[in-house]
């Protein structure tokens, strides 16, 4: 279980860049960055879909329908439950103490801290590759993760100083936590049931979504998908 380190390492070289260099990165910079982020994010949730597709081709088409199901279901459940908005909240929040400290640099110790923590800890694909890391030790979503947390605390270090750096300890306790917790609490009765391969398709699926929002295709209202984890595998058992 190592994606957590990854990702708070990656917040920890983004922060010591950004006091190094202390210019915004140009916007061709930035595109070929987002470019290469999107291409990997298609990538890695391909992957995880096709690496837990299990038996011949029907098999196969079966378990994709499901994990479409699961995520259509998913994000219903998250409207429900009202996920996206509280996620707005908490961006709104951590928008409104980087605006004031973008007024008034380098802003408050504390805001830099709490601003990266809330930004990186609820981040949809954080909390998917912490699930992801913890089932099956697929810890490459956080490894991407922890290029877009760089690429941002570049710029949190040029507006908050050193203090945006700390996130990276918060980051790596809230990510680790998460694992442990699904290794140790979940994976043992998914695994008795075979019903391992189900999340991680979901969640497959899921990152490939977000390419959308990387290419700035569509906005897509990521946090309300997240239920469709808990959903696959309930689908894969009633369907048996």
């Amino acid at each position: 279980m190592i994606g957590a380190f990854i990702n708070a390492t990656g917040i920890l070289l983004g922060a010591l860049f950004g006091l190094a260099w202390r210019k915004p990165l140009s916007l061709r910079v930035q595109v070929f960055f987002r470019s290469g982020l999107g291409a990997f994010t298609v990538l890695f949730g391909l992957r995880l879909v096709w690496e837990n597709l299990n038996g011949g081709f029907l098999p196969g088409v079966k378990q994709i329908l499901i994990a479409s199901l699961a995520v259509v279901l998913g994000n219903w459940l998250g409207k429900m439950l009202a996920l996206q908005k509280f996620s707005n909240r908490l961006g709104r929040h951590a928008a409104n103490r980087l605006a004031a400290a973008q007024k008034n640099p380098p802003g408050q110790p504390a805001d830099g801290f709490v601003t990266g923590s809330i930004l990186f800890c609820a981040a949809p694909l954080g909390l998917i590759g912490a699930v992801t890391d913890g089932l099956s030790d697929y810890y490459q979503l956080l490894a991407l993760k922890a290029v877009m947390d760089a690429l941002a605390t570049v710029s949190f270090t040029q507006i908050f100083r050193w203090p945006a750096a700390l996130a990276a300890f918060s980051v790596y306790l809230f990510l680790t936590g998460l694992t442990l917790a699904v290794h140790v609490g979940v994976l043992p009765w998914l695994a008795a049931h075979a019903l391992t391969e189900s999340v991680n398709a979901a969640a497959g699926l899921i990152v490939g979504a977000m390419a959308l929002v990387i290419f700035e295709v569509r906005r897509v209202e990521l946090a309300n998908y997240l239920p469709a984890l808990a959903v696959a595998p309930l689908l894969t058992w009633l369907t048996r």
